[in-house]
């Protein structure tokens, strides 16, 4: 484990302050706009519901005046204000003469007699429009006031109402909501904080994990095993929880990846100092021989001397050839593809093998029709033909009995090598189709191949890859058998001859 000097995930960590604070910030944001909006809605709402009130209260109260002005039109209060019943201070009442000119208008005190309007207050009072609805004028010294002209009477008269205590009230209102919204607000961003933190606080770990990831150094060293997301941290319902596991299996897939580059390596390494140790040999051969031809010993006829040299390059041209043809196979390069009659690739192969190895019993079953083909590089197939019977003449006594069965199946034609030898060690099985992966030296019979060096079953898997095919080994004491699986080129007939040959 790492200390928290060595994580020291500053920039992980800055990043998720950042994503809070904006998340946070955000999320206040969005409140305070709807806090905003709901409030100056509420406000708007009251305000109307206020107004409304007031209109009433104005009408009713103007319409009890013209009740008293059209029964005593020429009272003694003629020329007076117009009575109002239930008359509250600040109450203002007016009326007309014939000509729409104000006759009096007096406004009720707060010691609750009327007083006379001054001139610029009637001149605010006539302005207002004889339509019989509610009018907002500000009365000079008085204040706003809601007035309404009833003109369907005798005598028009002008009743108005003050707006003071409505606009006290919704300011008292909106500053009982702005308090609200402000502690509300406090709260919902503080939970929300806490929210936010809780809910980032798996990605802040999810982050940790990757940057602890990042610093592990993939290209050289030893594989080890990454540390993961926990599994808590990786909740599929949520989202950091879909960002851990979707990191757990990146990090799944680079330890795979860094197991596949060590086994390459180690491959690599085996493979080059396999390679160096074959070359070495037939290399230390033709130079010592070359040295014994220019000091002119008596030791050796320059003719063996150089018939060695001969053989010895032959055998290095050989391994040369076989490693330039799996790189060629690697490297995925074309083959020469054409029709190949199986029957006749294996005949033909089997009739090779037994003449350089007589002395085994050779048995050929051809369960198919003279006529199926596969696609395919008819040297590279008899090339892996020839390197599995070669490899069954040089790993088995002489008397083994070595069979070879061909047969079909819809989609693809199989050929089996079987032979009743001591068959594959247990040990090289698991890598039987490598490079240069051989038998004990005492396995290997005495003039069969016993300089081979390992190359001819990888040679025959890579061919077999390279067609499309596979090629697979089972082996125990007494019964070994390595098959072929190509793809056929076309279907037989339905009811294939068999055929039995003895070589």
């Amino acid at each position: 484990m790492l200390s928290r000097r060595d994580r020291d995930p500053a920039q992980p960590r800055a990043r998720g302050r950042s994503l809070r604070t904006r998340l946070v910030v955000f999320m206040s944001a969005v409140l305070v706009l709807v806090c905003g909006t709901t409030a100056a809605a509420t406000a708007l709402v009251q305000q109307q519901l206020l107004l409304r009130d007031l209109d009433e209260q104005v009408t009713e109260a103007a319409e009890r005046s013209q009740q008293v002005v059209d029964r005593y039109p020429d009272g003694p209060r003629r020329r007076g204000a117009p009575k109002v019943r239930g008359e509250t201070a600040g109450t203002v009442a007016a009326r007309f003469d014939g000509d729409g000119d104000v006759v009096t208008a007096t406004v009720i005190a707060d010691d609750g007699y009327p007083r006379f309007l001054s001139a610029a207050q009637r001149a605010a009072v006539a302005e207002v429009t004889a339509d019989g609805k509610p009018h907002t004028r500000t009365l000079p010294g008085l204040g706003d006031y809601r007035l309404t002209v009833l003109t369907g009477g005798k005598v028009p008269v002008l009743v108005g109402l003050p707006m003071a205590d409505m606009q006290r009230m919704t300011r008292a209102l909106m500053a009982v909501e702005a308090v609200i919204a402000a502690v509300g607000l406090t709260l919902a961003g503080t939970v929300c904080a806490v929210v936010v933190r809780r809910k980032l606080r798996p990605l802040g770990r999810v982050a940790a994990t990757a940057a602890e990831a990042a610093r592990v150094p993939l290209d050289r060293g030893e594989v080890t095993r990454l540390r993961r997301v926990p599994e808590a941290d990786t909740d599929p319902g949520t989202e950091a929880g879909q960002v851990g596991l979707a990191l757990n299996r990146l990090i799944e897939h680079v330890e795979k990846s860094l197991v596949e580059r060590q086994r390459t390596e180690e491959r690599i390494r085996r493979f080059l100092a396999d390679a160096s140790h074959e070359l070495r040999t037939p290399l230390a051969s033709i130079t010592g021989y070359a040295q014994l031809m220019a000091g002119g010993t008596e030791r050796i006829t320059p003719e063996l001397a150089w018939q060695r040299i001969t053989a010895q390059s032959a055998r290095m041209t050989g391994l040369v050839d076989d490693l330039l043809l799996l790189a060629r196979l690697d490297e995925g390069r074309p083959l020469s593809m054409t029709e190949v009659n199986v029957a006749t690739l294996v005949a033909e192969s089997v009739w090779d093998a037994r003449a350089a190895g007589g002395e085994r019993s050779w048995r050929v079953f051809l369960r198919l029709d003279a006529s199926v083909t596969v696609t395919g590089d008819q040297a590279r197939l008899q090339q892996v033909l020839a390197n599995l019977l070669g490899n069954a003449r040089a790993h088995t006594p002489a008397g083994t009995e070595i069979t070879v069965t061909a047969e079909v199946t819809d989609t693809h034609c199989v050929v089996r090598v079987h032979d009743d030898g001591p068959g594959v060690p247990d040990a090289l099985l698991p890598v039987v189709f490598e490079r240069f992966t051989r038998a004990d030296a005492s396995r290997s019979r005495a003039g069969d191949r016993k300089d081979g060096a390992g190359l001819g079953l990888a040679i025959a898997a890579a061919i077999t890859r390279a067609h499309g095919g596979r090629l697979d080994v089972r082996s125990a004491p007494g019964d070994t058998e390595f098959t072929v699986t190509l793809p056929r080129a076309r279907p037989t007939s339905p009811e294939p001859a068999t055929h039995h040959r003895e070589p």
